[in-house]
């Protein structure tokens, strides 16, 4: 399940930072990554540290976007907290799919746009409640930022 801490948080983890110094390039070749590789960045993994972004040409995983490197950690790293302040909504439904295979806890500090993709069972750690609705989801969460 995906869990949300909203605020400030101690001991939360940088997902960009972890990422250059933590990734491993066999994580590459999950189909899971390649998946939000695609959706979130428009690029595809072709081999070794080598991707292939449409903007940029081959690149190498450290000039992924935040969001993506951040995506990448909390899927990877289930145990830490991650900042995912760093994702745009474009990685909102990736959080979400995370949660549904792991249990997941990201810190926010910003409203993400997660309600549209309802329904959803998303726990609200400041209020200790789960949310099943895009309704609840809205009022629980405006509570705390």
């Amino acid at each position: 399940m995906l869990k949300i801490f909203y605020g400030e948080m101690d001991e939360v983890c940088y997902g960009p930072i972890w990422f250059k110094y933590s990734y491993e390039l066999d994580w590459f070749q999950d189909a899971f990554v390649q998946q939000m590789l695609v959706s979130v960045d428009k690029s595809r993994y072709i081999t070794g540290g080598v991707i292939e972004s449409p903007v940029l040409g081959p690149i190498p995983p450290e000039k992924l976007s935040g969001g993506l490197q951040t995506l990448i950690m909390i899927y990877e790293m289930p145990q830490k907290i991650f900042d995912a302040t760093s994702c745009g909504a474009n990685c909102a439904k990736w959080l979400l799919e995370i949660g549904k295979k792991q249990d997941v806890t990201v810190n926010l500090r910003y409203y993400m746009p997660l309600d549209s993709l309802a329904p959803f069972e998303i726990e609200i750690v400041n209020a200790a409640k789960v949310v099943r609705s895009a309704e609840e989801f809205v009022l629980t969460s405006l509570e705390y930022l």
